[in-house]
């Protein structure tokens, strides 16, 4: 016998498939859309209707955008000869709230992980060397996550990119190993950054 009537249960279930979100976790939520007025539910609804029809990966450096081209890589004031190298488009965010960095970026979606089945080709990492070749970059700057997975691609990446007329260069170990740049803070993250180090690939 359940408690909940079949659209309660049903959300409640919905709800409950959200990263970190339990069922009791759930519950509540479901509770509260229940108890608010229709207007915020709709609000709720069509805002993640737009969410998923409207939100893109830029065609150039594959940050988030609701037009073909982001808003950083459009952004003529940016520093175009600097490239900052990220896994992922979370990590743009986190770099960005430091209000420190200024160029442009690259976001690979990912990193290199044999165990997981992600190789370079799963990675946009094509691309990065297009854009190297097409424009007068002067610094790659690689911000992979401080782990693992990150350093390897990190090396692989210089290893590809060492014949080009290019500074290649890492943030500086602010940050714990093992962590991810989404949860650091912008003051750790503004000092690794500006404390970045040259990398040089044997």
């Amino acid at each position: 016998m359940s408690y909940y009537t079949s659209s309660l249960e049903r959300a409640i279930h919905e709800i409950s498939r959200f990263p970190g979100v339990g069922v009791k976790s759930a519950e509540k939520l479901a509770f509260y859309l229940l108890k608010t007025n229709q207007k915020n539910v709709e609000l709720l609804c069509q805002s993640l209707l737009d969410l998923k029809s409207k939100t893109r990966f830029c065609e150039r450096c594959f940050h988030l955008t609701e037009e073909p081209i982001c808003s950083i890589c459009q952004d003529s004031q940016r520093n175009q000869k600097i490239i900052c190298v990220v896994e992922q488009f979370k990590d743009v965010i986190s770099i960005e709230k430091t209000l420190e960095y200024k160029g442009l970026y690259h976001v690979l979606m990912g990193h290199i992980s044999p165990i997981e089945g992600i190789g370079p080709g799963n990675l946009k990492i094509k691309e990065l060397i297009q854009r190297v070749k097409d424009s007068e970059v002067e610094e790659v700057i690689l911000a992979c996550n401080p782990n693992v997975e990150g350093d390897a691609t990190s090396f692989y990446i210089a290893d590809v990119l060492k014949s080009f007329p290019v500074k290649l260069s890492r943030i500086a170990r602010g940050l714990p190993i093992g962590g991810d740049l989404e949860f650091a803070d912008p003051l750790t993250l503004s000092k690794s950054l500006s404390r970045r180090e040259e990398l040089l690939s044997e």
